[in-house]
């Protein structure tokens, strides 16, 4: 997942530089001998200044000063960062010239750097480090700006001038890249609100407001659920489990107070584990219903009501900008174009999917009733809680293949090199780790220099926070805390992965999962794009929705390489590499339980566009879910990958709603690209690879992403691709 450092980017991020997160690569004129030094310092702050406001200093062109964060300077920082915004958009509204691209489109996209800083910061402390005063502070003051942004670019003057330009874009010299920022910015001042009413922008003011106080709510309301624990205090029950999983949850357990026992968090990395592993079926039980009830108990963590309130705003917010509903207000700047686009892809491979699962419930059924059968367990049917357990036999008994076999050869700091290296055999990127040399916003956040091979040139700085803490939201996620563009003097770029491992016990590697070393790779596929990506104009950075997760999940590919697997997975005790023939049971099995993982995101894709592409919004969330997902024909062994009233895509912010189906239209794309470096003959292949680069990575949003994909295949993404890499019918 690719994150934007706050939640008004969509406003402004046409216009101004400060929301180009999602944004890369930059080949630096820094010395080439010294990828270390600063190839432009920031400028020292005033004395007295704001610290969250002043200039980045230090090596990487500046850094972000997290030894000096406190979120009780944020709030004089958002009013200042805020007034100096302001004075700059001013400044373009009142030159008095006739408006041009260069008086006009220009002084709007180098606006804003001081509010960009701010806000990458904002976004560490609200997303990393979170505690109650963090969410009292966003509380108050997510509606604030969100106003102060909303009515900034529905200022009628400003969009005056932005018409002006428009209306003349086809004779006034303008290049092709221009006028596309030129049309794109129209279009999407007019799509936010411009030509409406003065009394209706007020209206649209009121509502983007309220909605950002209600994401700030539910956020606040998820990380309050998630913060629980399972305490077990009998260590019998945790049969089944990995020793240095055990381990890291009786570390857990230390940490809060309890020593001599052994504390589950209620997040997806702490669950899972419990989920897969666990011999103990009440245990297993007890996990997964806590873990499926975030939001939903009935108590003051409870999002339903608030989920409600954000869909009744939405539907009055499309309504009012003149959309039939949120879901074709939000994908009118996306590839699909419209919900039916979106739907078409997903029902495509539904069917299949759910026709997969009652044959892996089958499989899993026959063990359970041969076990009991046999004495070795009870009579049970198999249930949500039962899933990944018995898939587990399943595998062992069609492959010999166990996942605590494969654990112990995936470490992460030996993956971490792997992916790394990865990127330095198909895109010349260079990585020294430097931890210790920057500031960062925890002590065991590593950060590594980011450089060309070939010429050593600096790209910018990669921060990586892996673990889950009492703080930082669940899952994983990239964004940039500065991003790339040649407007104004190049750029570099500071890059963050961060996901919610499990962190091995003191003095132990930690080991992760084939599933977190997926997610792994998957993140850095991000970090890679917007390392690689290099734009001129910052206004042509970020890409559709349903582009961004394409070159992420295209990345997940290279993980079970063998050239990977045979440098980067070795056994944390021995240090011999993975056997090779434990490496065939892997890739033999690699379409095993396709039916479970498309079933489980593709249900709640499904139900996010459900709820969103209707006019009449939805006021019982629970039972719009059941209901929808029984007219669905959802197998009842599974539950959705996020439940609405977790479903921090849909409603910590605008981000994904109705756009959660991306990751499959991503993913149709990701099939047929790696389908093209198959057919060229390998996954190394510099060919493909540097076509990739150029064509898809490079280059933003600088031409229509459809168009670029098919100068990079010759032809649109097939969707067979997917369907026989997922192991489905292609027919």
């Amino acid at each position: 997942m690719s994150r934007n450092a706050h939640p008004f980017a969509r406003h402004m991020s046409m216009m101004l530089a400060s929301t180009a997160l999602l944004v890369g690569y930059s080949q630096m004129t820094a010395t080439a001998a010294e990828p270390t030094a600063a190839a432009k310092p920031a400028p020292a702050a005033p004395a007295g200044e704001n610290p969250m406001l002043a200039p980045w200093t230090g090596p990487f062109e500046g850094v972000p000063p997290w030894d000096k964060m406190d979120p009780e300077l944020f709030p004089d920082a958002f009013t200042k960062a805020m007034a100096e915004t302001k004075a700059q958009v001013q400044a373009v509204i009142d030159n008095p010239a006739a408006p041009t691209f260069e008086n006009t489109h220009v002084p709007m996209m180098l606006a804003g750097d001081t509010a960009d800083r701010l806000f990458a910061l904002w976004g560490v402390q609200s997303s990393n480090k979170s505690n109650d005063r963090v969410e009292a502070i966003d509380a108050e003051w997510s509606p604030k700006i969100s106003t102060f942004y909303t009515e900034l670019f529905l200022e009628p003057k400003l969009f005056a001038r932005y018409k002006a330009v428009y209306d003349k874009r086809n004779n006034s010299g303008l290049n092709a890249q221009q006028i596309r920022i030129v049309e794109r910015s129209y279009d999407e001042m007019v799509r936010d609100g411009a030509n409406l009413s003065p009394e209706n922008k007020a209206k649209l003011v009121a509502m983007n407001a309220k909605l950002e106080g209600l994401f700030s709510s539910f956020s606040s309301k998820l990380l309050g659920d998630e913060k629980l624990y399972t305490f077990v205090t009998d260590k019998a029950e945790l049969a089944g489990l990995e020793p240095s999983f055990v381990a890291s949850l009786a570390s857990a357990a230390d940490a809060n107070g309890k020593p001599g026992q052994w504390a589950i968090k209620n997040t997806r990395s702490s669950a899972q584990p419990v989920l897969q592993g666990a011999t103990n079926r009440s245990l297993r039980e007890k996990v997964y219903k806590a873990f499926i009830a975030r939001g939903d108990n009935g108590d003051a963590n409870d999002t339903n009501q608030t989920i409600a309130e954000i869909l009744k705003l939405r539907q009055q917010r499309a309504e009012l900008l003149g959309f039939a509903t949120h879901a074709n207000y939000r994908m009118a700047d996306t590839m699909a174009k419209t919900p039916e686009n979106a739907m078409g892809l997903m029902m495509k491979v539904w069917p299949a999917a759910v026709a997969r699962v009652k044959e892996e419930v089958a499989d899993m059924q026959a063990i359970a009733d041969a076990e009991a059968k046999a004495g070795k367990g009870p009579k049970l049917t198999i249930e949500p809680w039962d899933y990944r357990f018995y898939s587990e036999k399943v595998r062992k008994a069609k492959y010999d293949l166990d996942e605590s076999e494969v654990k112990p050869y995936l470490q992460l700091d030996k993956l971490t090199q792997a992916m790394f290296w990865s990127a330095g055999q198909l895109y010349d990127l260079g990585f020294r780790e430097n931890t210790g040399t920057v500031p960062v916003f925890d002590p065991k956040v590593k950060t590594f220099e980011v450089y060309n091979l070939k010429t050593n040139e600096n790209v910018g700085l990669i921060y990586l926070d892996n673990f889950a803490r009492d703080g930082k939201r669940s899952g994983a996620w990239m964004t940039t805390y500065r991003s790339q563009q040649t407007l104004g003097g190049e750029r570099n770029v500071l890059a963050s992965n961060n996901n919610n491992f499990t962190e091995g016990a003191k003095g132990e590697p930690t080991l992760i999962s084939l599933d977190d070393a997926t997610t792994l790779f998957h993140e850095f596929g991000h970090g890679i794009h917007y390392l690689l990506q290099h734009i001129n104009y910052p206004a042509l950075a970020g890409v559709p929705r349903d582009f961004v997760e394409f070159p992420s999940q295209v990345n997940e590919n290279w993980f079970m390489t063998p050239e990977v697997l045979s440098k980067y997975a070795t056994h944390y005790k021995t240090g011999e590499p993975m056997p090779q023939a434990l490496v065939d049971k892997i890739l033999a099995s690699n379409k095993f339980n396709q039916g479970f993982e498309t079933v489980e995101y593709l249900s709640s894709a499904i139900v996010d566009m459900k709820i969103h592409d209707r006019k009449v919004p939805v006021t019982d969330v629970d039972k719009f879910e059941r209901e929808t997902l029984a007219e669905m024909g959802m197998p009842k062994e599974i539950v959705m990958r996020h439940r609405l009233p977790q479903f921090g895509h849909l409603f910590s912010s605008d981000a994904y709603s109705a756009g959660y189906y991306s990751y499959l239209w991503s993913e149709t794309m990701d099939a047929d690209t790696w389908a093209a470096f198959t057919e060229a003959g390998g996954p190394w292949d510099r060919t493909v690879a540097d076509k990739f680069r150029t064509i898809l990575l490079m280059t933003g949003n600088e031409t229509d992403r459809a168009e670029a994909y098919r100068a990079f295949r010759g032809r649109d993404p097939d969707v067979k691709a997917l369907l026989k890499k997922r192991g489905f019918p292609t027919e």
